[in-house]
């Protein structure tokens, strides 16, 4: 059956579909011994899919893996970055950096830190980062200043960014800190530094940014504890069946 090459090479576990998308855009991909175009459609049944010179099968799809990391500062959301700095990747043991595919789900700032997904389950990718999806991010941050509660209030109702109001979301204050402040903000869209813009624009800029959920996803939890900065660990049953759940309504378009 024909489908897209940068769902295919997604599926099988090789990259996400982002990451197939870059190897087709730098000549990396062929398919019959012709180099691919990105939306090019193929019959993985007919035609012979190599990536950088080596044949690739669904037979080679290796088992589906999905993580939650905590993330530290200055590590950067990707699997690899031409500036050499450290990845997320780079936190895993030798055995799930290469030849799995695994990949963050979204990104963190190099400067925040906290709860990141990562998986070489290519729809499951797809489906977590499409716009219409609405898992809730649990934050918890620290301003410089003392925001009122009418400016809470603005930033519950949605504040504007490039001439687009952002969704709703729960804001509340956790504790005040001499000149700074901690907030509890739950999201459920992810647009690029949002919280940081948000609160630049209300005039309270972000010292730190910390994830601690996604979801039910949790870094601290009472069955698998408490996830040390740098670390790592499997989702559980319970965890998979919640983003199952969340992903269902969500097509995966070819």
């Amino acid at each position: 059956m024909e489908a897209r090459i940068q769902k295919i090479i997604s599926q099988w576990g090789i990259a996400s579909r982002r990451e197939a998308e870059e190897m087709i855009k730098r000549s990396r991909v062929k398919i019959n011994g012709i180099l691919a175009h990105l939306g090019q459609k193929v019959d993985p049944q007919i035609d012979t899919i190599s990536i950088d010179g080596q044949p690739v099968s669904q037979s080679q799809r290796p088992s589906l893996i999905y993580l939650l990391l905590n993330k530290p500062p200055g590590v950067i959301s990707t699997c690899d970055d031409p500036q050499g700095r450290p990845t997320v990747l780079d936190l895993l043991p030798q055995k799930l950096r290469h030849g799995l595919g695994i990949h963050p789900v979204g990104r963190l700032d190099t400067d925040s830190t906290g709860a990141l997904i990562l998986t070489n389950d290519g729809d499951l990718t797809f489906s977590l980062t499409h716009p219409s999806h609405n898992i809730a991010k649990t934050y918890h941050i620290v301003v410089q200043g003392h925001p009122r509660e009418v400016v809470l209030g603005r930033w519950r109702e949605g504040v504007f960014l490039e001439g687009r109001k952002t969704r709703p979301a729960k804001v509340q204050l956790i504790q005040s800190l001499g000149h700074q402040s901690k907030l509890e903000i739950i999201l459920q869209e992810g647009r690029n530094r949002q919280i940081r813009r948000v609160a630049e624009q209300l005039g309270y800029p972000v010292i730190q940014l910390h994830r601690t959920a996604i979801g039910s996803i949790q870094l601290q939890t009472l069955k698998a504890g408490f996830l040390s900065v740098g670390d790592y660990r499997h989702l559980t049953p319970e965890e998979m069946i919640f983003l199952k759940k969340q992903i269902k309504q969500i097509p995966i378009n070819d």
